[in-house]
């Protein structure tokens, strides 16, 4: 009991002085460009009725399939020592083929210039 007492209060004691630093290591010197909220590259005090590129969902769509393959590919090395390593190999195989063909058809398409 005595372990788990000295391990929560040592992680309490960790986090209270890491948030006590937090707020006193950043310098505070707030201009226009920080107090201006992010709009995806637009004037934020303008209309938001303007129409904008679809360029930004496309950017967005392939940000997040290639995230989403890191994420299937990421048991790979660990597949080896399954019953049929084959059948995982093979698999990972099929999934990079495909979006290699789906990254290849984008290129062609010329989706992915941004500038026209």
């Amino acid at each position: 009991m005595n372990l788990i007492t000295t391990i929560i209060s040592v992680a309490t004691l960790l986090s209270v002085v890491l948030a006590m630093v937090s707020f006193w290591l950043p310098q505070m010197a707030p201009d226009h460009e920080k107090l201006s909220p992010y709009e995806c590259g637009f004037d934020p005090v303008g209309s938001a009725r303007l129409p904008f590129s679809l360029r930004f969902f496309l950017v967005a769509i392939l940000f997040l399939l290639f995230d989403l393959e890191i994420a299937l590919l990421l048991p790979l090395p660990w597949g080896d020592q399954s019953a049929t390593p084959v059948f995982g190999f093979s698999w990972a195989s099929a999934i990079l083929t495909l979006l290699s063909l789906g990254l290849i058809y984008e290129w062609i398409q010329g989706g992915l210039e941004w500038a026209e």
